[in-house]
């Protein structure tokens, strides 16, 4: 997918275990884990807002285009 999600960045930049995101946002470590390993087909805006509330981040911050023709042919 296109879209990459990098809020392991921004957990090792606020020094926040993934455990205690998913506990701030009121979401669950799986769902939490689903958006980190970009397995996710969708997000939910009020999820990605409480998400920027915690981690004191622009949405541009977790969510990211990488560009198709950068990727490696799989």
């Amino acid at each position: 997918m296109p879209i990459v999600v990098d809020i392991d960045v921004m957990l090792a930049k606020r020094k926040m275990s993934a455990g205690e995101l998913a506990e701030r946002v009121g979401i669950t470590p799986a769902n939490l884990a689903v958006l980190k390993n970009g397995r996710a087909k969708a997000v939910r805006f009020s999820t990605l807002a409480a998400l920027c509330e915690v981690l004191e981040c622009q949405p541009g911050d977790l969510l990211r285009w990488d560009e198709p023709s950068s990727r490696p042919a799989v």
